[in-house]
């Protein structure tokens, strides 16, 4: 396949340090990840390679142009996301990914979604009353949810937060186990807090479930309940009846 040449011109006004990378090291994981050649000057980018390549990495090079250039902080971490993103997935928009962010920080951050399923897992979530999710273990199927559930709450569409999980036992039977039926519980409800804790601040979470604004607890607990207005996550559905 012949190589191609491609001038990009980015957008005047900002320092182009925050796209390039200290070092130009933004710009070296591109090349890298798209296996194409580099060389910039000022504000305009040279690209030269195959064309599919060169094709991407000017796509890419385009929208996150944009975000900077709309005042958008993006951190090493999150733009190694969009750039593996934009390699794997050629349809996606990485300006709609980046900008599509769950306000729910109180103390750190927004969350964003790292690719097109994550994307469609919240606009699910934003459009149906009831939400399945299946995939691998690591994939944001509970800490997206977590998300939308704590954002949701912020802006008050609903008036609490509901999180339960079916109380598996690994061979030993949960009377034998220390404490209340809460500190029972505790350990196989523990993802359901680290996420939690991920978003909130430690005072403002046992703030919230004294109120009962947040509530955790076991499935075979929640039989009976009213729950109106409420967002509920039940983490670890496959192993439920």
């Amino acid at each position: 396949m012949s190589n191609i040449r491609r001038e990009v011109k980015l957008t005047e006004g900002y320092k182009t340090l925050e796209l390039f990378g200290i070092r130009d090291e933004n710009l070296k994981l591109i090349e890298k990840t798209f296996n194409v050649r580099i060389s910039a000057r000022g504000h305009e980018i040279t690209l030269e390679g195959d064309s599919k390549s060169v094709e991407g990495a000017e796509k890419l090079l385009k929208e996150l142009d944009y975000l900077f250039a709309s005042g958008h902080t993006i951190t090493s971490n999150e733009f190694l996301h969009l750039v593996k993103t934009s390699a794997t997935d050629h349809g996606a928009d990485i300006r709609e990914l980046y900008e599509d962010q769950l306000k729910i920080s109180t103390k750190r951050r927004a969350v964003t979604p790292k690719g097109r399923n994550q994307k469609e897992y919240i606009q699910a979530m934003r459009d149906y009353d009831l939400v399945i999710a299946i995939g691998p273990a690591g994939t944001g199927k509970t800490y997206l949810a977590m998300a939308m559930g704590v954002s949701d709450l912020i802006t008050k569409k609903y008036s609490r937060i509901i999180l339960t999980r079916p109380a598996v036992e690994a061979g030993e039977k949960l009377g034998f186990l220390p404490g209340d039926i809460f500190e029972k519980v505790n350990p196989y409800l523990r993802p359901l807090y680290d996420a939690l804790y991920d978003m909130m601040d430690f005072d403002m979470v046992q703030k919230f479930q004294e109120r009962g604004t947040i509530e955790v607890a076991p499935l075979a607990y929640m039989r009976g309940r009213t729950l109106n207005d409420s967002f509920i996550i039940l983490d670890e559905a496959q192993n439920t009846t």
